[in-house]
């Protein structure tokens, strides 16, 4: 049971920091003109802006600059820490 949890966990925080860095490239992608009409700015396009869209609608941008994406990110760090702490509570209650 104990190895269950702790490759659900470890599977789980690799898909959180993979999906972090493709929101990174993604927005660094707005730094260079044209970027988002290649095919990797469309596929990562499909992938991140439904997430993003969510945190655009929420965090409003100050003087031009959105911090959705920094919101966003955090979110994603605060889910990750939340399955470690889950984690670490069903080990100790299976007696691990």
């Amino acid at each position: 049971m104990s190895a269950v949890i702790i490759g659900l966990y470890m599977v789980l925080n690799w898909l959180i920091k993979a999906y972090i860095v493709l929101l990174m490239v993604f927005v660094l992608m707005s730094w260079f003109p044209g970027a988002y009409q290649t095919k990797l700015g469309e596929i990562l396009g499909r992938i991140c802006a439904p997430f993003l869209n969510v945190f655009y609608r929420i965090v409003p941008a100050f003087g031009g600059i959105s911090f959705a994406p920094w919101v966003a990110m955090i979110v994603l760090w605060l889910v990750q820490r939340g399955l470690y702490v889950l984690a670490s509570f069903l080990l100790r209650l299976t007696g691990q």
